[in-house]
Protein backbone atom coordinates (compact mmCIF):
# COMPACT_ATOMS: atom_id res chain seq x y z
CA UNK A 1 0.00 0.00 0.00
CA UNK A 2 1.57 2.82 -1.40
CA UNK A 3 1.50 6.23 0.30
CA UNK A 4 1.76 9.36 -1.81
CA UNK A 5 1.16 13.13 -1.19
CA UNK A 6 -1.36 14.86 -2.41
CA UNK A 7 -1.30 19.14 -1.57
CA UNK A 8 -0.25 18.70 1.86
CA UNK A 9 -2.04 15.78 2.76
CA UNK A 10 -0.66 12.30 2.79
CA UNK A 11 -2.90 9.53 1.00
CA UNK A 12 -2.97 5.89 0.16
CA UNK A 13 -4.51 3.94 -2.80
CA UNK A 14 -5.11 0.21 -2.25
CA UNK A 15 -7.19 -2.62 -3.88
CA UNK A 16 -10.74 -3.24 -2.37
CA UNK A 17 -13.49 -5.07 -3.94
CA UNK A 18 -13.31 -4.77 -7.66
CA UNK A 19 -11.15 -1.89 -7.81
CA UNK A 20 -9.51 0.69 -5.66
CA UNK A 21 -9.62 2.63 -2.76
CA UNK A 22 -7.88 6.34 -1.80
CA UNK A 23 -7.77 7.29 1.53
CA UNK A 24 -6.12 10.68 2.85
CA UNK A 25 -5.36 11.63 6.41
CA UNK A 26 -7.09 14.52 8.16
CA UNK A 27 -4.97 14.14 11.07
CA UNK A 28 -7.64 13.44 14.48
CA UNK A 29 -11.27 14.97 15.53
CA UNK A 30 -12.01 16.37 18.94
CA UNK A 31 -12.99 12.60 20.17
CA UNK A 32 -9.23 11.39 19.37
CA UNK A 33 -10.22 9.40 16.54
CA UNK A 34 -8.56 9.56 12.78
CA UNK A 35 -9.96 11.14 10.28
CA UNK A 36 -10.14 10.10 6.56
CA UNK A 37 -11.71 11.13 3.92
CA UNK A 38 -12.03 8.37 1.24
CA UNK A 39 -12.97 7.89 -2.60
CA UNK A 40 -13.32 4.50 -4.40
CA UNK A 41 -12.90 4.03 -8.73
CA UNK A 42 -12.49 1.52 -10.92
CA UNK A 43 -8.29 2.43 -11.23
CA UNK A 44 -5.73 3.94 -9.31
CA UNK A 45 -5.74 6.82 -11.90
CA UNK A 46 -9.27 7.27 -11.25
CA UNK A 47 -9.40 7.57 -7.62
CA UNK A 48 -6.44 9.39 -7.63
CA UNK A 49 -7.89 12.07 -9.79
CA UNK A 50 -11.12 12.33 -7.16
CA UNK A 51 -8.25 12.43 -4.15
CA UNK A 52 -7.07 15.70 -6.20
CA UNK A 53 -10.42 17.30 -6.61
CA UNK A 54 -10.77 16.17 -3.39
CA UNK A 55 -8.23 18.26 -1.81
CA UNK A 56 -8.75 21.01 -3.96
CA UNK A 57 -12.45 21.10 -2.76
CA UNK A 58 -10.72 21.08 1.03
CA UNK A 59 -8.88 23.58 0.28
CA UNK A 60 -11.31 25.95 -1.02
CA UNK A 61 -13.62 25.43 1.84
CA UNK A 62 -16.49 22.72 0.36
CA UNK A 63 -17.47 20.56 2.83
CA UNK A 64 -19.98 18.34 0.84
CA UNK A 65 -19.85 14.56 0.74
CA UNK A 66 -19.17 13.35 -3.00
CA UNK A 67 -22.68 11.87 -2.37
CA UNK A 68 -24.38 14.76 -1.71
CA UNK A 69 -26.95 15.84 -4.56
CA UNK A 70 -29.55 18.22 -6.68
CA UNK A 71 -32.37 16.65 -4.36
CA UNK A 72 -30.31 16.74 -1.02
CA UNK A 73 -29.68 20.89 -1.83
CA UNK A 74 -33.27 21.49 -2.80
CA UNK A 75 -35.09 19.17 0.24
CA UNK A 76 -32.33 21.46 2.32
CA UNK A 77 -33.81 24.98 0.72
CA UNK A 78 -36.68 23.71 1.50
CA UNK A 79 -36.87 22.80 4.74
CA UNK A 80 -34.15 25.36 6.64
CA UNK A 81 -34.31 28.20 3.85
CA UNK A 82 -37.71 29.41 3.57
CA UNK A 83 -38.02 30.56 7.30
CA UNK A 84 -40.68 32.98 7.42
CA UNK A 85 -42.31 32.55 4.24
CA UNK A 86 -46.15 31.66 4.15
CA UNK A 87 -47.02 28.55 4.09
CA UNK A 88 -49.14 29.35 0.63
CA UNK A 89 -45.62 30.47 -0.80
CA UNK A 90 -43.78 27.19 1.39
CA UNK A 91 -45.99 24.84 -0.63
CA UNK A 92 -46.00 26.19 -4.37
CA UNK A 93 -41.99 26.17 -3.93
CA UNK A 94 -42.40 22.60 -3.16
CA UNK A 95 -44.71 21.62 -5.62
CA UNK A 96 -42.59 23.33 -8.20
CA UNK A 97 -39.51 21.57 -6.82
CA UNK A 98 -40.61 18.28 -6.95
CA UNK A 99 -42.49 18.10 -9.85
CA UNK A 100 -39.98 20.07 -12.05
CA UNK A 101 -36.54 20.29 -10.65
CA UNK A 102 -36.06 16.66 -8.47
CA UNK A 103 -37.15 14.46 -11.11
CA UNK A 104 -34.95 15.95 -13.68
CA UNK A 105 -31.76 16.79 -11.86
CA UNK A 106 -32.18 15.23 -8.35
CA UNK A 107 -29.67 12.25 -9.15
CA UNK A 108 -27.02 13.97 -10.55
CA UNK A 109 -24.22 15.38 -7.77
CA UNK A 110 -23.93 18.74 -6.58
CA UNK A 111 -20.61 19.10 -6.87
CA UNK A 112 -20.78 17.43 -10.64
CA UNK A 113 -24.24 19.63 -12.03
CA UNK A 114 -22.54 21.72 -15.08
CA UNK A 115 -24.20 24.65 -16.27
CA UNK A 116 -24.75 22.42 -19.46
CA UNK A 117 -27.06 20.44 -17.00
CA UNK A 118 -28.84 23.24 -16.28
CA UNK A 119 -29.23 24.88 -19.63
CA UNK A 120 -30.77 21.38 -21.71
CA UNK A 121 -32.92 21.17 -18.68
CA UNK A 122 -34.41 24.52 -19.17
CA UNK A 123 -34.94 24.40 -22.59
CA UNK A 124 -36.94 21.61 -22.13
CA UNK A 125 -39.16 22.97 -19.30
CA UNK A 126 -39.09 25.84 -22.39
CA UNK A 127 -41.45 23.66 -24.55
CA UNK A 128 -43.67 23.08 -22.27
CA UNK A 129 -44.21 26.07 -19.74
CA UNK A 130 -44.81 29.50 -19.84
CA UNK A 131 -45.23 32.00 -17.05
CA UNK A 132 -43.52 29.12 -14.52
CA UNK A 133 -40.04 28.85 -15.77
CA UNK A 134 -38.75 31.66 -14.58
CA UNK A 135 -39.84 30.44 -11.12
CA UNK A 136 -38.58 27.53 -11.33
CA UNK A 137 -35.14 28.39 -12.24
CA UNK A 138 -34.81 30.80 -9.56
CA UNK A 139 -35.78 27.88 -6.99
CA UNK A 140 -33.00 26.10 -8.46
CA UNK A 141 -30.26 29.12 -8.15
CA UNK A 142 -32.03 29.87 -4.54
CA UNK A 143 -31.36 26.32 -3.43
CA UNK A 144 -27.40 26.05 -4.67
CA UNK A 145 -27.12 29.31 -3.07
CA UNK A 146 -27.86 28.11 0.34
CA UNK A 147 -25.73 25.20 -0.63
CA UNK A 148 -22.88 27.68 -1.09
CA UNK A 149 -23.37 29.51 1.75
CA UNK A 150 -22.90 26.39 3.87
CA UNK A 151 -19.55 25.22 1.85
CA UNK A 152 -21.35 22.52 -0.11
CA UNK A 153 -20.31 23.73 -3.75
CA UNK A 154 -17.94 25.81 -4.99
CA UNK A 155 -19.89 27.50 -7.49
CA UNK A 156 -23.74 28.76 -8.07
CA UNK A 157 -24.04 26.72 -11.78
CA UNK A 158 -27.37 27.69 -12.07
CA UNK A 159 -26.37 31.65 -11.86
CA UNK A 160 -24.26 31.31 -15.14
CA UNK A 161 -27.44 29.81 -17.18
CA UNK A 162 -30.46 32.32 -18.61
CA UNK A 163 -33.50 31.51 -18.34
CA UNK A 164 -35.26 30.21 -21.18
CA UNK A 165 -38.28 32.05 -23.06
CA UNK A 166 -41.33 29.45 -22.18
CA UNK A 167 -43.98 28.66 -24.28
CA UNK A 168 -46.54 31.52 -25.42
CA UNK A 169 -49.53 31.20 -22.41
CA UNK A 170 -52.97 31.09 -23.47
CA UNK A 171 -53.91 34.63 -24.22
CA UNK A 172 -56.32 35.20 -21.03
CA UNK A 173 -59.85 36.61 -22.31
CA UNK A 174 -63.03 38.75 -20.72
CA UNK A 175 -66.31 38.10 -20.13
CA UNK A 176 -68.85 40.47 -21.77
CA UNK A 177 -71.61 41.67 -19.96
CA UNK A 178 -73.64 39.66 -21.38
CA UNK A 179 -71.66 36.31 -20.82
CA UNK A 180 -71.07 38.16 -17.21
CA UNK A 181 -74.74 37.89 -16.09
CA UNK A 182 -74.91 34.20 -17.63
CA UNK A 183 -71.95 33.15 -14.80
CA UNK A 184 -73.56 35.26 -11.87
CA UNK A 185 -76.63 33.49 -12.76
CA UNK A 186 -75.34 29.97 -13.21
CA UNK A 187 -72.79 30.33 -9.79
CA UNK A 188 -75.87 30.74 -8.11
CA UNK A 189 -76.24 27.37 -7.11
CA UNK A 190 -72.43 26.75 -6.57
CA UNK A 191 -70.45 26.64 -3.25
CA UNK A 192 -68.57 29.07 -5.02
CA UNK A 193 -71.41 31.69 -5.68
CA UNK A 194 -69.92 34.19 -3.23
CA UNK A 195 -66.14 33.93 -4.74
CA UNK A 196 -67.30 34.59 -8.34
CA UNK A 197 -69.67 37.50 -7.86
CA UNK A 198 -67.05 39.24 -5.21
CA UNK A 199 -63.97 38.39 -7.43
CA UNK A 200 -66.05 39.43 -11.18
CA UNK A 201 -67.30 42.69 -9.07
CA UNK A 202 -64.14 43.77 -7.88
CA UNK A 203 -61.32 42.60 -9.84
CA UNK A 204 -59.44 40.93 -6.81
CA UNK A 205 -56.70 38.36 -7.60
CA UNK A 206 -57.76 34.61 -7.08
CA UNK A 207 -55.01 34.34 -4.85
CA UNK A 208 -56.54 37.68 -2.99
CA UNK A 209 -59.66 36.07 -3.16
CA UNK A 210 -58.38 32.77 -1.55
CA UNK A 211 -56.58 34.65 1.14
CA UNK A 212 -59.77 36.93 2.32
CA UNK A 213 -60.58 36.58 5.69
CA UNK A 214 -63.99 37.52 7.16
CA UNK A 215 -62.10 40.51 9.83
CA UNK A 216 -60.96 41.43 6.13
CA UNK A 217 -65.25 41.77 5.02
CA UNK A 218 -66.22 45.12 7.03
CA UNK A 219 -69.15 47.18 7.41
CA UNK A 220 -69.09 51.32 7.25
CA UNK A 221 -70.60 52.49 10.54
CA UNK A 222 -71.36 56.06 10.09
CA UNK A 223 -71.84 57.08 13.68
CA UNK A 224 -68.36 56.11 14.26
CA UNK A 225 -66.88 57.16 11.08
CA UNK A 226 -64.99 53.96 10.34
CA UNK A 227 -65.00 50.50 9.28
CA UNK A 228 -65.31 47.43 11.77
CA UNK A 229 -65.35 44.22 11.01
CA UNK A 230 -68.53 42.35 9.76
CA UNK A 231 -67.52 39.37 12.38
CA UNK A 232 -68.56 41.68 14.97
CA UNK A 233 -71.54 44.15 13.58
CA UNK A 234 -73.29 41.95 11.50
CA UNK A 235 -74.46 42.26 8.40
CA UNK A 236 -77.16 45.26 8.62
CA UNK A 237 -75.69 47.93 7.24
CA UNK A 238 -75.69 49.95 4.47
CA UNK A 239 -72.14 50.17 3.09
CA UNK A 240 -69.30 47.56 3.05
CA UNK A 241 -65.63 46.53 2.04
CA UNK A 242 -63.05 44.26 1.52
CA UNK A 243 -59.37 45.03 2.91
CA UNK A 244 -57.51 43.24 0.23
CA UNK A 245 -53.85 41.83 1.51
CA UNK A 246 -50.86 40.47 -0.23
CA UNK A 247 -48.96 37.48 2.10
CA UNK A 248 -45.70 36.78 0.92
CA UNK A 249 -44.31 35.91 4.63
CA UNK A 250 -45.39 35.20 7.39
CA UNK A 251 -46.17 38.35 9.60
CA UNK A 252 -45.43 40.11 6.58
CA UNK A 253 -48.95 40.46 5.05
CA UNK A 254 -49.68 44.03 2.91
CA UNK A 255 -52.58 45.75 2.72
CA UNK A 256 -52.67 47.18 -1.04
CA UNK A 257 -56.03 48.82 -0.97
CA UNK A 258 -59.53 48.70 0.80
CA UNK A 259 -62.57 48.55 -1.92
CA UNK A 260 -66.14 49.14 -1.27
CA UNK A 261 -68.12 46.24 -2.59
CA UNK A 262 -71.39 46.31 -4.73
CA UNK A 263 -74.35 45.32 -2.72
CA UNK A 264 -74.81 42.12 -5.13
CA UNK A 265 -71.03 41.49 -3.66
CA UNK A 266 -72.45 42.46 -0.46
CA UNK A 267 -75.93 40.23 -0.17
CA UNK A 268 -73.54 37.38 -1.47
CA UNK A 269 -71.56 37.57 1.49
CA UNK A 270 -73.60 37.85 3.53
CA UNK A 271 -75.74 34.59 2.27
CA UNK A 272 -72.35 33.03 1.97
CA UNK A 273 -71.34 33.94 5.76
CA UNK A 274 -74.66 31.86 6.86
CA UNK A 275 -74.19 28.90 5.07
CA UNK A 276 -70.59 28.55 6.31
CA UNK A 277 -72.01 29.12 10.05
CA UNK A 278 -74.12 25.74 9.13
CA UNK A 279 -71.21 24.18 7.69
CA UNK A 280 -69.33 24.77 10.75
CA UNK A 281 -71.90 23.14 12.85
CA UNK A 282 -72.27 20.42 10.52
CA UNK A 283 -68.08 19.76 10.76
CA UNK A 284 -67.80 19.94 14.35
CA UNK A 285 -64.76 19.29 15.76
CA UNK A 286 -63.36 18.27 12.35
CA UNK A 287 -63.62 22.53 11.28
CA UNK A 288 -60.58 24.09 11.06
CA UNK A 289 -61.03 27.89 11.62
CA UNK A 290 -58.77 30.08 9.55
CA UNK A 291 -61.35 32.84 9.50
CA UNK A 292 -60.96 32.07 5.71
CA UNK A 293 -64.36 33.53 3.65
CA UNK A 294 -63.64 31.05 0.94
CA UNK A 295 -62.38 27.33 2.21
CA UNK A 296 -63.53 23.81 2.09
CA UNK A 297 -66.46 22.19 4.43
CA UNK A 298 -63.70 21.68 6.86
CA UNK A 299 -62.51 25.22 6.99
CA UNK A 300 -59.23 24.99 5.06
CA UNK A 301 -57.95 26.85 2.38
CA UNK A 302 -58.80 26.13 -0.92
CA UNK A 303 -57.23 24.25 -3.49
CA UNK A 304 -56.19 26.38 -6.91
CA UNK A 305 -56.89 23.80 -9.17
CA UNK A 306 -59.99 22.89 -7.19
CA UNK A 307 -61.21 26.17 -8.04
CA UNK A 308 -60.62 26.01 -11.47
CA UNK A 309 -62.37 22.59 -11.87
CA UNK A 310 -65.59 24.12 -9.92
CA UNK A 311 -65.39 27.62 -11.89
CA UNK A 312 -65.17 25.25 -15.13
CA UNK A 313 -68.51 23.35 -14.07
CA UNK A 314 -70.16 27.43 -14.04
CA UNK A 315 -69.31 28.55 -17.42
CA UNK A 316 -70.28 25.26 -18.53
CA UNK A 317 -73.55 25.93 -17.15
CA UNK A 318 -73.52 29.14 -18.14
CA UNK A 319 -73.42 28.33 -21.91
CA UNK A 320 -70.17 29.73 -22.34
CA UNK A 321 -67.35 26.20 -22.34
CA UNK A 322 -64.99 24.93 -19.92
CA UNK A 323 -61.93 27.14 -21.50
CA UNK A 324 -61.97 29.42 -19.16
CA UNK A 325 -60.21 30.36 -15.52
CA UNK A 326 -60.86 32.13 -12.64
CA UNK A 327 -58.16 34.77 -12.72
CA UNK A 328 -60.39 35.93 -16.06
CA UNK A 329 -62.74 37.33 -13.57
CA UNK A 330 -60.49 40.27 -13.02
CA UNK A 331 -59.65 40.51 -16.66
CA UNK A 332 -63.25 40.92 -17.14
CA UNK A 333 -63.61 42.99 -14.10
CA UNK A 334 -61.28 45.60 -16.26
CA UNK A 335 -63.02 45.13 -19.22
CA UNK A 336 -66.40 46.06 -17.97
CA UNK A 337 -64.61 49.16 -16.17
CA UNK A 338 -63.42 50.05 -19.74
CA UNK A 339 -66.73 49.62 -21.63
CA UNK A 340 -68.33 52.02 -19.25
CA UNK A 341 -66.00 54.70 -19.91
CA UNK A 342 -64.23 54.06 -16.38
CA UNK A 343 -60.69 56.61 -16.07
CA UNK A 344 -57.66 53.88 -17.14
CA UNK A 345 -56.21 55.97 -13.84
CA UNK A 346 -59.28 54.39 -11.60
CA UNK A 347 -58.75 51.40 -12.89
CA UNK A 348 -55.27 50.90 -12.05
CA UNK A 349 -56.22 51.40 -8.32
CA UNK A 350 -59.24 49.21 -8.34
CA UNK A 351 -57.14 46.33 -9.47
CA UNK A 352 -54.04 47.68 -7.48
CA UNK A 353 -51.99 48.11 -10.01
CA UNK A 354 -49.14 51.01 -8.91
CA UNK A 355 -49.72 52.73 -12.65
CA UNK A 356 -51.95 52.60 -15.35
CA UNK A 357 -50.10 49.40 -16.86
CA UNK A 358 -52.37 46.58 -17.44
CA UNK A 359 -48.89 44.21 -16.13
CA UNK A 360 -48.90 44.36 -11.98
CA UNK A 361 -46.32 46.43 -10.79
CA UNK A 362 -45.46 47.20 -7.14
CA UNK A 363 -48.16 47.04 -4.24
CA UNK A 364 -48.54 49.88 -2.81
CA UNK A 365 -47.77 49.57 1.63
CA UNK A 366 -49.18 52.45 2.50
CA UNK A 367 -53.07 52.86 3.53
CA UNK A 368 -55.07 52.71 0.48
CA UNK A 369 -58.31 55.31 0.80
CA UNK A 370 -61.52 53.67 0.42
CA UNK A 371 -62.56 52.94 -3.31
CA UNK A 372 -65.91 53.55 -3.88
CA UNK A 373 -66.53 54.17 -7.97
CA UNK A 374 -65.63 50.11 -8.74
CA UNK A 375 -68.85 49.48 -6.56
CA UNK A 376 -71.06 52.28 -7.97
CA UNK A 377 -70.34 51.02 -11.57
CA UNK A 378 -71.30 47.63 -10.74
CA UNK A 379 -74.59 48.60 -8.87
CA UNK A 380 -75.41 50.24 -12.17
CA UNK A 381 -74.25 47.18 -14.23
CA UNK A 382 -75.90 44.60 -12.47
CA UNK A 383 -78.36 46.48 -10.62
CA UNK A 384 -80.84 46.11 -7.76
CA UNK A 385 -83.10 44.78 -9.92
CA UNK A 386 -81.90 41.37 -9.48
CA UNK A 387 -83.07 41.62 -6.16
CA UNK A 388 -86.69 42.82 -6.49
Amino acid sequence: MAKILIGKYEATIYPEGEGYTGAISLGFGPDGKRQRLKRKGKTKAVVKDKLIKAVKDLEAGVTASETYTVRDAVNDWLSKGLKGRSENAVTKLRILAETHIIPALGRIKLQQLRADHVDEWLDQLASKLATTLREIHSALKRAIRQAQARDMVLRNVAELVTTAKGTDGRPSKALTRHQAEAVLKAAESSELHAYVVTSLTTGIRTEEARALRWDHVVAWRPELKQWRPVTEVGFKHKKFAIYVWRADREGGDTKTRTLELPKLAAEALRQHHTRQAAQKLKAGETWQDHNLVFCTSVGTPLDASNVRRTFRKITKEAGIGTAWSPRELRHSFVSIMSDQGVPIETIADLVGHAGTSVTEAVYRHQLRPVITKGAQTMNTIFGDSRHG
